[in-house]
């Protein structure tokens, strides 16, 4: 049997695991090591380059919450971020899993394991791997290596690229805005890769999953008995990115309360645990993110106007789908190959009619949707080819909007409602369906205009 040119480690507390993980996985793999003790997972990674870790999630004796696991999931991520990582446990939680994923895991595997499902996940993981070798790029490969998990080739995307690269070597604070989907966080750990911070941590917070009371002990840290539950001194997150990148995520998100304690601590430079009055320094480089109107909210009271001016020394737009479609090509090209591989589906193709369809629709979600609907179509489709029958097109968002506009004159309904739907179709219009410029021309943000899109069914 040949066996497949790849590198796994496996991390696990118990021996019989090892033992019997690495017996069955050296029939299949060129490289397999084995460990016990995770500490040794950063200098394993730097002497073999490992393309996979297979990765158990408890290590002390009687524990069940995976803390650890999680810890080494984001160690080996940090120490080499281009290692696919695949966490596994006895104790089956779907809650554990979905975080796992989240916290960049490609996948999640119970003990006891059958051999051949998790040889066939090892194999597809490492083909993924492979696949991305320069030797074996595609184009749309290449777009990847070459903008740090970016794909695009359109004008606004290179624009997008070029600030990256100019803004990524200074400690200039970022504010990225885009919608939902449209590669935020990817754009952050861009800018962090390409920073001198590189090598530091990138401590991602995201503030939309933050509740009020557990702001400042997330953030800040805390003391032990500064409150009931506090049973042992907390760093908070913004003191575990010291030297490194702080990225906060959905920042929009804040109350004006956390607002003014955020700032707090980005003017002095320091956090003070809660229950001890001990400033400590913080030198961190840090990125903000949001998909919410800001400037719109500052004019409403709902955002401070000195945080916005505190956290965007460099602003960068990130464009919807829509305003990049010349992009949806190659970016379906790439997901159709990623998923072919991962669920076993080689020579699987897609049609010119498919691809035009699919760069023709409204994609809502932006790059994100479109990545789910790439796989959900690998897994729903028959034939050795993608039709358009195996997507899902919201009735109403096919193409972009560019609605056909009444004569102003022969119009009976003069109403504030007909007549703001008729400036937006207007502006639609002239811009041929170009939100950015249609809401400029407008006098209104994109998330202003695509609400009124959305309220007059355009």
């Amino acid at each position: 049997m040949e066996k497949l040119a790849c590198k796994i480690l496996i991390v696990d507390d118990e021996e019989d695991i090892l033992v019997a993980g690495r017996l069955l996985l050296k029939q299949h793999f060129a490289t397999v090591k084995t460990t016990s003790d995770p500490s040794q997972i950063p200098a394993l990674l730097q002497e073999h380059g490992f393309e996979v870790v297979l990765l158990d999630m408890n290590y002390s004796k009687g524990a069940t919450s995976s803390k650890e696991g999680f810890h080494w999931l984001k160690q080996i991520l940090q120490t080499a971020p281009g290692t696919t990582v695949i966490l596994m446990t006895a104790y089956g939680d779907i809650e554990i899993a979905v975080r796992a994923l989240k916290e960049g895991a490609a996948d999640f595997v119970l003990k006891p394991w059958q051999n051949d499902k998790l040889v066939a996940l090892l194999k597809t993981a490492c083909q993924s791997k492979l696949a991305k070798t320069p030797q074996r790029n595609t184009a749309a490969q290449q777009m990847v290596a070459d903008n740090d998990g970016f794909i695009g080739r359109s004008a606004v995307m290179q624009r997008v690229y070029h600030t990256i690269d100019k803004v990524a070597g200074t400690d200039a604070n970022v504010l990225i805005l885009g919608e939902n989907g449209t590669g935020k966080e990817v754009a952050a750990r861009a800018l962090h890769g390409k920073s001198q911070r590189a090598d530091r941590v990138f401590e991602k917070v995201d503030l939309g999953a933050v509740s009020e009371t557990l702001f400042e002990s997330e953030l800040f840290g805390h003391a032990k008995g500064a409150f009931t539950d506090a049973k042992e001194d907390r760093m908070g997150r913004i003191e575990a990115a010291n030297g490194g990148t702080l990225f906060l995520d959905e920042i929009g998100n804040l109350s004006p309360a956390l607002q003014a304690k955020l700032l707090t601590v980005l003017q002095s430079r320091q956090v003070i645990r809660i229950g001890t009055n001990k400033p400590r320094p913080i030198d961190i480089r840090l990125i903000c993110a949001t998909n919410m109107p800001l400037y719109e909210m500052v004019r409403e009271g709902t955002f401070r106007q000195d945080l916005l001016y505190r956290i965007n020394t460099v602003e960068i737009n990130l464009p919807p789908l829509r305003e990049r479609r010349e992009d949806i090509r190659l970016l379906a090209e790439h997901f159709l190959q990623r998923y072919s591989l991962k669920y076993k589906r080689p020579g699987l193709g897609m049609g010119e009619a498919t691809l035009q369809r699919l760069a023709a629709y409204y994609w809502p979600g932006n790059v994100r949707e479109l990545d789910h609907a790439l796989e959900r179509a690998v897994i729903l489709s028959d034939g050795d080819e993608l039709q358009e029958d195996d997507f899902y097109f919201a009735p109403g968002l096919q193409d972009s909007p560019q609605p056909q506009v009444a004569d102003p004159l022969a119009e009976s309904d003069y109403t504030l409602e007909a007549l703001e739907k008729l400036m937006v179709q207007k502006a639609l219009v002239k811009h041929g369906g170009n939100i950015t410029h249609a809401a400029k021309e407008l006098g209104i943000t994109r998330t202003a205009l695509y609400r009124r899109i959305e309220k007059h069914g355009l």
